[in-house]
C-alpha cells in the first residue's frame, strides 16, 4: 500500500491525528478553530495548521488526501448538557460532508458523542450516514469504549468510517477489544506529582457535588471532561461520601482534581507533548480530544482493509 496522507478538519490538539500517525499515516492539512488547539498542534506536527472557521473555508484550498479525519463539534449532541436539533455546533457536520464531497477521498473518519445515536430519536445519525451515502461512501458506525483499547478512562465514542463506493467496502470489522485494560495505577505511575499551578484549583460547586468524582487507583478513570472545574479527582484523593440524594462530600485528608499531566496522561498523549494556552484552554484541548489509543486502534483496521483493497 503506498504511503497515506490525511486532512483533518476540527482537529483540536490532535488526538485522532496522533493515532492515525502511530498506525503509520501522515497529517499534511488540519484546521480547528481555536487558536491554542492549532499552536499545540504545530508543535508536535509538520502539517499545514489553517486556523479559523471551517464554513469558511473553501475545499480547493485543502489538498488532495487518502483520508479526512474529522471530530466534528459534540456539544450540541451530548447527553451532559442541552440537546438541541437547530444547536448551530449540530450543523457543522454539514461542512464535513461539504469537504468529503469535493475532495472525494479514499476515505473519511468521524467521530462523536454516544448522545449523537439517539438524538431525535435517531434521526439525526440517521441524516448523517444519508448525506454521505449520497456522496458515495458506504457509511459504518459503531459505539466503542476506549477503556477497551489500552486507554484507562471510560469513553463511549460513536467512531463513524465511510469508505469510498467503488472501493467495494461494504462491512467493516472494528477493532477488537483489547485483552487488558489499563488502570489508573499504570497510567500515572510515571506522571510526577504536580505543582498547585497544574491543577485546576477553582471552587468546588454544586453541581461537581452532585455525583461520586472518584475512581481509585485499580480502576480506569471516567470521562475527562473539557470543563477544568467539572475535571474529576486524582485517585489518591479520600473516597466520596454520600449524604443526600444527589449529595456528596469530601472524605478526610488531601482532595484535589487531576492534574492537566495527569488527565493528558488518562487520554494517552505523548509524555512530551506541549499544550499552549493558560490551565483552562489546556484541560479543554485535553478533554474535547479522542484518545490517541483509541485512534490509534481504529486507524490499524483502517489500515488493513486499505491494505486489502489497493
Amino acid at each position: 500500500m503506498k504511503h497515506m496522507t490525511q486532512a483533518s478538519l476540527f482537529c483540536g490538539a490532535g488526538g485522532l491525528d496522533i493515532g492515525f500517525e502511530r498506525a503509520g499515516f501522515t497529517t499534511i492539512w488540519a484546521n480547528d478553530f481555536n487558536t491554542d488547539a492549532c499552536e499545540t498542534f504545530k508543535t508536535w506536527s509538520t502539517a499545514d495548521v489553517v486556523c479559523g472557521d471551517i464554513s469558511k473555508i473553501d475545499a480547493g484550498d485543502i489538498p488532495d488526501v487518502d483520508i479526512i479525519l474529522g471530530g466534528f463539534p459534540c456539544q450540541g449532541f451530548s447527553l451532559s448538557g442541552p440537546r438541541k436539533l437547530d444547536d448551530s455546533r449540530n450543523t457543522l457536520y454539514k461542512h464535513y460532508v461539504r469537504i468529503v464531497k469535493a475532495k472525494k477521498p479514499l476515505m473519511f473518519v468521524g467521530e462523536n458523542v454516544k448522545g449523537l445515536l439517539t438524538m431525535g430519536k435517531g434521526m439525526v445519525m440517521d441524516a448523517i450516514v444519508q448525506e454521505f451515502s449520497d456522496c458515495g461512501y458506504d457509511v459504518h458506525y459503531k459505539l466503542l469504549n476506549a477503556k477497551h483499547y489500552s486507554v484507562p478512562e471510560d469513553r463511549e465514542r460513536v467512531i463513524i468510517i465511510g469508505f469510498r463506493k467503488d472501493l467495494g467496502v461494504n462491512s467493516f470489522d472494528y477493532p477488537n477489544r483489547h485483552d487488558k485494560i489499563v488502570t489508573l495505577r499504570e497510567a500515572l505511575a510515571d506522571v510526577p506529582d504536580p505543582a498547585d499551578s497544574d491543577v485546576c484549583q477553582a471552587p468546588f460547586s454544586s453541581r461537581y457535588m452532585s455525583r461520586n468524582r472518584k475512581r481509585d487507583w485499580d480502576s480506569v478513570s471516567y470521562t475527562i471532561p473539557a470543563m477544568a472545574k467539572q475535571v474529576t479527582l486524582w485517585p489518591g484523593s479520600p473516597d466520596m461520601i454520600k449524604v443526600d440524594r444527589d449529595k456528596w462530600v469530601f472524605g478526610q485528608g488531601y482532595t484535589r482534581r487531576l492534574s492537566w499531566q495527569e488527565a493528558a496522561a488518562i487520554q494517552t498523549f505523548p509524555k512530551d507533548i506541549r499544550f499552549t494556552g493558560d490551565l483552562t484552554s489546556v484541560y479543554k484541548q485535553i478533554g474535547n480530544a479522542v484518545p490517541c489509543n483509541l485512534a490509534a486502534a481504529v486507524a490499524s483496521q483502517v489500515k488493513q482493509v486499505l491494505t486489502a483493497v489497493l
